[in-house]
């Protein structure tokens, strides 16, 4: 239908951007984590080779309810679950538990301390 499209369109003599009409319109999602039921799960499909040399396949993946978010930390759960991992991964640079020189991403240290820690003090486990 062109909903997403950001050039102008004339509607009645004016023009408009599909796109805006269609954010005007919707409700702000800033607002709605109250409304919201039910969880969201966050996963990664992972392929390559195990330490045998096999061909491995893991599924990671995280399930977070929203109504636990909005009463604990008043943030919906999709919020919440995009914002925890860099606050756990600060709190492990931070205490020294993961350090390093030069740019480092995420996969350049252990994973074990950010999984226990996620689980533990943070309450949010993973399978």
């Amino acid at each position: 239908m062109g909903l997403d499209k950001v050039d102008p369109v004339s509607v009645k003599g004016v023009q408009v951007s599909p796109r805006d009409v269609v954010a005007a319109c919707l409700p702000d999602p800033a607002f709605l984590g109250d409304a919201m039921h039910g969880s969201t799960c966050a996963g990664l499909w992972v392929t390559g080779l195990g330490k045998d040399t096999e061909p491995r396949e893991v599924y990671l993946y995280h399930v977070v309810d929203n109504e636990d978010t909005m009463r604990e930390y008043g943030a919906q759960c999709v919020v919440w679950q995009t914002a925890i991992n860099p606050v756990v991964a600060l709190e492990l640079l931070a205490n020294g538990t993961w350090s390093g020189a030069g740019v480092l991403g995420p996969e350049s240290f252990d994973a074990v301390p950010f999984l226990d820690l996620l689980a533990g003090e943070y309450g949010s486990p993973w399978e």
